[in-house]
């Protein structure tokens, strides 16, 4: 026959456990714990900005204070005290240095103890004594003179011990540099944490990445864990946090393969015990018609025949379904694909003959090995192949094909039957499912059985439609494809050895 090359409307059966779709919306633990950590972080930064300001203006008092203060010193060591007259003879080292002072801003004035002015700027505010000032005691306040702001620092000098009232002295400069002093210190620490805050987030988040890396590693495990794979998790390769989220999950999966294994043994028992009492009814059924019965009896009894032999095929079909559920029945060993499909084709020549349906194998006559199964295999292909005649009319075609291509080898079963409509290829899989409207018998357990062994072998099932040229143009046909992976050893060469 010719090769086939035209094909459409594929739908794949995936054999790997199906994905969702979409991520699940639920937030992750990283996300979790960053929010957390950062959100209290972002929250206090303007806190610390504040409380930062307030430090900085004070600390910037401290040096511009003790320079008033000196000052004061400077002018209480120039006041004299001669027959109970105050004054203020400046001496020229005294008047230099309240010059450098003035320089810098600072203004100075003492008042006697009449409240006349002994030296000094008059315009400079003269604070009240109040009950609370002690002498020789300097006091701070904050004036405004002249539309700007002001620092002051007075003090009452005692100078009973001289024969005199207190004298007030006050020193006084203006808080721009004090401002200034304080923003510099502000943007001296503020400024490094717009760089230091941002490498901090980024520090932070690295090293929580780091340390649910040994979570996302073991949900990549799960997620790669075949469908079937009920071991329990190995608790070492976890952090010790969710040692007990990891024994709980062992136990979980220690009870449902306990259940499963129920499950298959209920199954497989109950196939066993209906086997033999479904022989033994149909032999009795098939005595009985070789007693030349009446026609009614006749009828009764092939009615019995066929019956039994659905019947037995379906509980050989449950046992077929429960040895490829058993992962203890997987033993891999080397399979010639190629005598496999011809030794089932011999099988089913006689079966496809007594229908006119031409049944024939295209592909390469040398060897192709995989690592396979060769029970679990020959059922899939004796599924593929009843199944294409059950479907397939007289003088029909059907062609089982093996190719090995670069990334896969492709075993198939194509037919001219009337072909699987698109809407229906994902439910054909599930087991007892039948196309409505066929009017073939089946139980519905044979392509579930097929997916079944092709998840054993890592493989995936593929449905097609054909358009070959036949005498039926309404017919599309159906091409069913066992697609085994590249990843799989395979050779032309038979194994050397399984070591």
């Amino acid at each position: 026959m010719n090769g086939f090359r035209h094909f459409d409307a594929h739908t794949v059966i995936h054999s790997a456990e199906t994905k969702p779709n979409a991520e699940s919306s639920r937030r992750s633990l990283l996300g979790e714990i960053l929010d957390w950590m950062l959100a209290p972080l972002f929250l206090l930064w303007p806190m610390s900005i504040a409380i930062t300001y307030v430090v900085a203006q004070n600390l910037a008092n401290v040096p511009y204070d003790l320079g008033l203060a000196n000052a004061l010193q400077v002018l209480g060591q120039q006041v004299e005290v001669h027959d109970d007259v105050v004054s203020l003879p400046m001496s020229a080292p005294a008047r230099l240095a309240l010059r450098i002072r003035e320089n810098d801003g600072v203004f100075w004035k003492a008042m006697g103890p009449s409240g006349d002015l002994l030296g000094g700027d008059g315009e400079l505010p003269t604070p009240e004594r109040t009950p609370s000032d002690q002498p020789n005691i300097t006091y701070y306040e904050n004036h405004a003179l002249r539309d700007f702001e002001i620092r002051i620092a007075y003090t009452w000098m005692d100078l009973s011990a001289r024969g005199s009232g207190p004298v007030l002295l006050v020193a006084a400069e203006s808080v721009d540099r004090r401002t200034q002093l304080a923003n510099d210190i502000i943007k001296g620490v503020i400024i490094p944490q717009f760089i230091v805050l941002p490498i901090a987030v980024v520090l932070v988040w690295f090293g929580l990445s780091r340390g649910v890396a040994p979570i996302n590693a073991l949900q990549r495990r799960l997620r790669a864990r075949r469908p079937d794979d009920l071991s329990p998790i190995d608790e070492r390769l976890a952090p010790s946090e969710i040692g007990p989220l990891i024994t709980a999950m062992n136990d979980l999966l220690s009870r449902l393969e306990a259940t499963l294994l129920a499950q298959k043994r209920f199954v497989a028992d109950a196939a066993h015990q209906l086997k033999t009492p479904l022989a033994g009814l149909r032999t009795q059924a098939e005595l009985a018609m070789r007693g030349e019965p009446q026609t009614d009896t006749q009828e009764s009894l092939e009615q019995i025949i066929a019956g039994t032999t659905r019947a037995t095929r379906l509980v050989n079909q449950l046992l077929l379904m429960a040895n490829a559920e058993n992962p203890n029945t997987m033993e891999m060993s080397p399979l010639d694909l190629t005598h496999l499909a011809q030794d089932h084709i011999h099988k089913w020549i006689h079966t496809a003959l007594q229908k006119n349906i031409d049944l024939g194998f295209e592909g390469a006559d040398q060897p192709l090995y995989i690592q396979g199964q060769n029970l679990l295999l020959g059922e899939a292909l004796n599924n593929l192949i009843d199944n294409a005649i059950r479907y397939t009319p007289a003088y029909g075609q059907i062609t089982v094909s093996l190719h090995d291509y670069s990334d896969r080898v492709v075993l198939a079963v194509e037919d001219s039957g009337p072909g699987i409509p698109p809407e229906e290829r994902g439910r054909v899989f599930d087991r007892f499912y039948r196309v409505l409207g066929s009017g073939v018998d089946g139980s519905g357990l044979g392509l579930a059985i097929v997916r079944e062994i092709a998840q054993r072998h890592h493989a995936s099932v593929v449905i097609m439609d054909t358009h070959r040229k036949r005498s039926d143009p309404d017919a599309t046909g159906a091409r069913i494809e066992l697609q085994f992976s590249s990843m799989l050893q395979r050779t032309h060469q038979p194994f050397a050895s399984e070591g």
